[in-house]
């Protein structure tokens, strides 16, 4: 089995399905998927529960198990088997209990997660799948979110996910200032450090970054403004409402000094563009990205990503 990118036709939109051992698209995995990128669902996320779905039907064909008749104590055996690395979980070795679990405990929840909002939404449309992965309880506490029509279901059992394993919390990792700056110093280009210094500056996420546009930034007001739209770069806004931003005048600075000094006389709408390599004029991509991540993690010895950016310290 396999997961395998797929642009949808007529729009172009990236998506994502499992291929079986027969090469074609498991279908209940497929029509789950097409759905997530239906109501446009990220891209990866449609392809974090592609991964997550063929895993768990690679468990049902090692079991012999039909996914519309799977017990709980079979969940059970599915969180015990993701622990096993690729070798035992083909049962071609032993694994001793002493051995680390191949995956994390939040991993294990998300493929939990993952796997009841797939039996939850086939559920939905007719499938008899029992009550597999859902406890019933009558609700009983005040306050929170209520969903639509609570009046109506008011006192009616409601559905929750009743496996989970218990994940350590974790601090969101940071840089400091001092990384910060040896980090913006080691770019070469001024749209390098414009870029990182945008994501310090204001916080936005990559996708965000690579998708905005000139006239997203109002430099008298010293303001950017995050727009979701749909990029040729494939860059996604996380959030679907639009937000503006109050930025430095560092950072507006910085901008012009792009602007002159290595932007010049192209036309693109977009910031952040392709200059030292073709197609010039392009939007930047995110491997382009990631491919200057691993340039300044040599550089510096700082093993960072883009989303460490979002936050820092003072330390």
């Amino acid at each position: 089995m396999q997961v395998q990118r797929v642009v949808m036709p007529g729009s172009g939109v990236s998506s994502w399905t499992v291929l079986g051992d027969d090469d074609c698209p498991v279908g209940p995995i497929e029509r789950y998927l097409t759905y997530l990128t239906d109501i446009d669902r990220s891209p990866n996320t449609v392809k974090a529960y592609a991964h997550d779905l063929k895993d768990y039907w690679g468990f049902l064909q090692h079991r012999g198990l039909d996914w519309r008749e799977v017990r709980l104590e079979d969940i059970g055996e599915y969180v015990a088997w993701l622990s096993l690395p690729p070798s035992g979980r083909a049962g071609r070795v032993a694994v001793l209990p002493s051995v680390q679990p191949h995956v994390a405990a939040s991993t294990t929840n998300r493929k939990l997660s993952a796997l009841s909002a797939f039996y939850a939404h086939h559920a939905r449309h007719g499938v008899d799948v029992g009550e597999l992965l859902t406890t019933w309880q009558v609700p009983g506490r005040r306050g929170g979110w209520k969903p639509f029509l609570h009046h109506v279901s008011k006192g009616k059992p409601r559905p929750r996910r009743s496996i989970s394993v218990k994940a350590p919390k974790k601090l969101p990792r940071v840089l400091t200032v001092a990384e910060m700056q040896r980090l913006m110093d080691a770019c070469d280009r001024l749209r390098d450090r414009f870029l990182l210094a945008l994501l310090w500056d204001s916080g936005v996420r990559i996708g965000e970054a690579l998708g905005l546009r000139h006239c997203d930034i109002a430099a008298a007001e010293c303001e950017i403004t995050v727009v979701p739209r749909l990029n040729e770069n494939g860059a996604r806004s996380k959030s679907r409402e639009q937000r503006t931003i109050p930025v430095s005048a560092e950072l507006i600075r910085l901008w012009g000094d792009y602007l002159h000094g290595e932007y010049g006389e192209l036309t693109s709408d977009y910031v952040f563009v392709n200059l030292f390599a073709e197609p010039r004029g392009r939007a930047l991509s995110y491997p382009a990205v990631y491919d200057l991540v691993m340039r300044l993690r040599q550089r510096t010895g700082i093993a960072f990503d883009p989303h460490w950016c979002r936050h820092f310290s003072f330390a």
